[in-house]
Order: structure tokens, then C-alpha cells, then sequence
């Protein structure tokens, strides 16, 4: 469930998505690529090329699904048909959308098997895809996303069951093809040290909402939300040892189960009535960013100090008492 989720994305930016499970990471992604629950009721739109997505039929809803959008998904194994060769998965949508000829899609195939990085691949094209590893196969679903040059790619933690070598090559390769294609990205993580380093902008989810968005660059060190500031905090730290990182307090809340006023309001430190009362608006901050908190002015500079702190190597314990 969503609610209020506004965005825009300009052609060759790169917008991060960061929230726990169950902010509706996932189902913004999906409402972008028209691949909603049968039964969702909708409402608003989502304007892609001067067209509302909601509104197409036919043959236009499969240009949109074929040219206009890619959705790269964090679990290739389980997205990827096992009974078919790695050469079919590859080649059917430049056959089917584009009309290649099977010999010149096979060979654009290889192409692109070759740029995102697999050695020997018209070996690779005869394989099923139980015989390539996790990596591999996300190289594939990449190869697959960019075949036919989508406007936009959907990057659903596309890394999240890699190791991280494999992942920083994995977007490496993922930000010099889009780079070389112009395609504007969405980028679905957990980790904000990697929205922070690929992304231009990233907006931070909670309950279905959207409750910060600003430049990647500042959000570890300027939060705009009290709930940013509690994701960097429980952040650990590779150059740093610490007891015990500071949790959240309370669960994640889904957008059903949010209560009245600002749904982070019971897991905040910062929650007083006027929170509880009615959901919060998304604020200006001077030209920063936007963010859900009524108490943002008042509280600006302690979630900054919270950052600053850890920054400086104040530990984690101190800086949560």
C-alpha cells in the first residue's frame, strides 16, 4: 500500500530509494511498471513521455513494457525461466519487439554479454541458467534490462544476494551502460553507503510514504527526517568497533497498520501530540530537500549534531544517549 508517493526523474539520473522492508520500495517500482496486484485500486497516475501508464491499452501498454521501462530484480534466479537457455531469455524481446531476424539477435546477444562483462559468450547463450552463478546470472538480467535501450530501468536491490566484490562490479557495470545508453535509473537498496555513492538524489521511505527526499551527498551528514537520522546511526561501521549498534525502537510499520498523524511518531524520539494528530504535509527545507516532520525546524540541528558526532568518532552509545 502507498500513499502520497510523489517523484519525478530526469533522463540519465539516477534517484535512490532507501527504507526498511515493507515502505513500499517495491511497490513504487511496480506502480511505475504497471505490474500491480490484480485488483489494486489506483489512484493518481504516473506520467511517463507526456502519457499516463494507467491509461494505456493494447499495444501502447506493450511499447511502454518493452521500450519505455526495464525492471532489473534483485533475485535473477527466481525471475529468469530455469527451462529455457540463457540465448532465449536474451533474445526474445529483440526478436518479438524489434523484429530482429534470430541470427542478428543472437549476435546482439553476445554483444551484450560481452559488455557487461561474461567471458566466452556464445557458450553462455547454450547454457541454462542453473549453470551460471548468482553473479552471473545478474550480469544476464542487466544484459536483458538494456536490450532494447529502455528510457528508464527499474533496479529492484539488484544486488542484495551478491557478495561485495561481485556487487561493485555488478554496478560498475550497471552505471557505465547506463551512462553509454543516457537511461534515467531507479535504484531500490538497503544500503545507503551505495544510494550515497551512485545516486543523484534518493528519497527515503517508511509506512508506504515518501518522508525525505534530497542530493545523496547529504544524507548522512544533514537528515531531514528523524527516521534518516536513525537509519545512519544503525549503520555499522567497517573502520570503527562498537558494542552494540542502536536499534530502531518498536517494528516496521506497513502503510495499513500506520497510525493516526506521522507514522514513524511511535518509534521517534522526537514525537510529541502535535505529531499524533494529523498526517504530516512534506516540508520545504530552505533548498535542500523535502521532508514529513513538523518538528524539522526545532530539530534540524540535533539530528545534524547526531551525524556530526559519529563522524568524528564519538561512538554509537554516546550519540544515542
Amino acid at each position: 500500500m502507498l500513499r502520497d508517493v510523489s517523484l519525478s526523474l530526469d533522463e540519465g539520473k539516477t534517484l535512490g530509494m532507501v527504507g526498511e522492508s515493507g515502505s513500499g520500495k517495491s511497490m513504487t517500482a511496480r506502480a511505475i511498471a504497471r505490474l500491480l496486484p490484480s485488483g489494486a485500486t489506483v489512484a493518481g497516475h504516473v506520467q511517463f513521455a507526456g502519457a499516463n501508464v494507467f491509461e494505456l491499452r493494447g499495444e501502447a501498454l506493450r511499447r511502454y513494457r518493452a521500450n519505455g521501462v526495464s525492471v532489473i530484480f534483485q533475485d535473477a534466479r527466481a525471475n529468469i525461466n530455469p527451462v529455457r537457455r540463457i540465448g532465449d531469455f536474451l533474445t526474445e524481446a529483440l526478436r518479438t519487439n524489434d523484429g530482429l531476424p534470430a541470427k542478428k539477435a543472437e549476435q546482439r546477444a553476445i554483444a551484450l554479454l560481452a559488455e557487461v562483462g561474461i567471458s566466452d559468450p556464445e557458450r553462455r547463450l547454450r547454457q541454462y541458467p542453473h549453470e551460471l552463478s548468482g553473479g552471473l546470472l545478474q550480469r544476464v538480467m542487466i544484459a536483458a534490462a538494456v536490450t532494447v535501450r529502455p528510457r528508464l530501468i527499474l533496479a529492484d536491490e539488484p544486488t542484495t544476494a551478491l557478495d561485495v566484490t561481485t556487487q561493485a562490479e555488478v554496478m560498475s557495470i550497471l552505471r557505465r551502460m547506463q551512462q553509454n545508453y543516457g537511461m534515467a535509473m531507479l535504484f531500490i537498496t538497503h544500503d545507503l553507503e551505495l544510494a550515497s555513492a551512485v545516486c543523484d538524489e534518493t528519497i527515503v521511505m517508511y509506512a508506504g510514504m515518501v518522508v525525505e527526499r534530497q542530493a545523496s551527498n547529504n544524507l548522512h551528514t544533514e537528515p531531514l527526517h528523524p527516521y534518516t537520522a536513525a537509519l545512519v546511526q544503525a549503520r555499522p561501521e567497517i573502520d570503527r568497533r562498537s558494542v552494540r549498534l542502536p536499534a530502531i525502537p518498536g517494528h516496521p510499520t506497513s502503510a495499513y497498520e500506520a497510525p493516526e498523524g506521522c507514522a514513524f511518531a511511535p518509534r521517534c524520539r522526537f514525537a510529541q501530540d502535535q505529531c499524533r494528530v494529523a498526517a504530516p504535509p512534506l516540508l520545504q527545507i530552505d533548498q535542500r530537500g523535502v521532508t514529513r516532520c513538523v518538528r524539522m525546524p526545532e530539530i534540524r540541528n540535533q539530528l545534524r549534531a547526531s551525524t556530526m558526532l559519529l563522524a568524528e568518532g564519538i561512538s554509537r552509545e554516546e550519540v544515542a544517549r
